[in-house]
């Protein structure tokens, strides 16, 4: 739990965070324009979206050490090789790269991993643990680029974040990520019955309506929130706000994320985990719709953009969950790619078509829009709870009681059946 804490960290802050700050120096000496600088980070979030499906599969095929280690490799080599772009070509192409081996080291493969050895009373909390350290990805990296790009310039700056990016993830990877301690060697006959296992609970996830429920919620919360990520210290400067106050404000998200996380894990106690997420997208909506009215003034500013940033990595820790006491273990990894394929692509072209949006209608249609999507994300989650229950206590039991059933011929953790590890390096 703390190695992947550290390494979600260190890859968000240096394979993403770290680009925002390298942008403008990157534009200037590539002789680019910064939409044209700014496009290689969305082809690099695409190619992670595009990857999230085979790497899901692999996952729980084969578990995530050798994986990750492969992935931090690589993701190392190309932070080397990105220092040394002379094109805006090869820019894109390192940049794809990186997308493709983000998704094998960042969030997916490390909840896989924790999903893999985690007992279900224990899950909640390693989660936490690993969403609230690399929340501050942002305020740890941020501030370290823009540090070593003053004082190495862009090029050396990325070669010294390749150095930490190598020294941190690769050993992490390499040494901590193993077998779940629950789990004995397979059999070939146990092999082909985890296969077959978890084919059968994929189709059954995708063949549950509350399944696309969910995605449709986190497609319009993932819009949402990309949105107002981009595009927040714009619009606080359009009402006539510093650009130093603007971006402090904007700031706070990434912290009010971590309270976001907290309030769920202590709230999931006595109240549905669907329930919980739909009354913080509310607020967020509230918060996106008095902007108008409050963020003139830097109290209004900071109050808005504090219930908004609330529900700003929500999801992130709430969706874990959901899958895995929904459709359980077996088929984890496969069934997150297969949802976070949608949900990253739309977070990767939200913000562009909100650009083009703001020259029409201006930042109160961008406002409208992001508002509507945060209600639809509200009443989708609160759907997803309602048809679990509308189901009755039977149905429920009967679906839980197959999946954890698959969940145990994989783990090998009960019963007569084959036993097959959950990740089996």
């Amino acid at each position: 739990m703390a190695a992947l804490a550290i390494t979600s960290t260190v890859g968000y802050g240096t394979l993403y965070y770290a680009y925002a700050v390298l942008l403008n120096p990157m534009a200037a000496s590539l002789g680019a324009s910064t939409t044209a600088v700014t496009g290689a980070l969305t082809a690099s979030v695409l190619a992670g979206a595009l990857m999230a499906i085979p790497v899901g599969r692999w996952l729980d095929r084969h578990g995530g050490r050798a994986l990750m280690t492969a992935g931090s490799i690589t993701a190392t080599a190309l932070l080397i090789a990105w220092s040394q772009v002379q094109t805006i070509g090869q820019l894109y192409a390192v940049m794809i790269g990186i997308g493709i081996t983000g998704a094998m080291v960042l969030y997916e493969p490390a909840f896989a991993v924790i999903i893999s050895w985690f007992t279900p009373d224990r899950r909640p909390t390693a989660l936490l643990a690993i969403t609230i350290v690399a929340g501050f990805a942002s305020t740890i990296f941020l501030p370290l680029t823009g540090l070593l790009v003053a004082h190495l310039g862009w090029r050396d700056a990325l070669l010294a974040l390749a150095a930490v990016h190598g020294v941190v993830a690769i050993p992490l990877h390499a040494l901590t990520i193993r077998k779940p301690p629950h789990d004995t060697a397979p059999t070939p006959a146990a092999l082909r019955t985890g296969h077959t296992s978890r084919r059968v609970a994929t189709r059954a996830a995708m063949h549950d309506p509350r399944f696309w429920l969910l995605a449709a919620a986190l497609i319009a919360h993932g819009a949402a929130t990309s949105t107002i990520g981009v595009h927040l210290v714009g619009y606080l400067t359009s009402r006539g706000h510093p650009a130093t106050c603007a971006a402090t404000a904007a700031g706070l998200l990434g912290a009010l994320s971590v309270t976001g996380r907290l309030v769920l894990t202590g709230a999931r106690r006595r109240l549905r985990v669907t329930t919980i997420v739909s009354a913080v997208f509310a607020v967020q909506a509230a918060a996106v719709l008095t902007m108008p009215l409050a963020a003139a003034t830097r109290v209004g500013a900071v109050i808005t953009v504090t219930g908004f940033g609330l529900g700003f990595g929500i999801a992130s820790l709430a969706t874990p969950a959901l899958i895995a006491d929904r459709y359980g273990t077996t088929a984890y990894a496969t069934i997150a790619g297969r949802l976070a394929a949608p949900v990253t692509t739309v977070k990767a072209a939200a913000p562009l078509l909100a650009a083009a949006l703001i020259p029409h209608g201006g930042y109160h249609a961008l406002l409208a829009a992001v508002t509507t999507a945060c209600l639809l994300a509200a009443v989708g989650m609160r759907a997803v709870g309602g048809s679990a229950e509308s189901r009755g206590g039977r149905q429920r039991h009967d679906r839980g009681a197959e999946s954890h059933q698959a969940d145990r011929e994989e783990r090998g953790g009960h019963g007569h059946g084959p036993r097959v590890p959950a990740v089996a390096e």
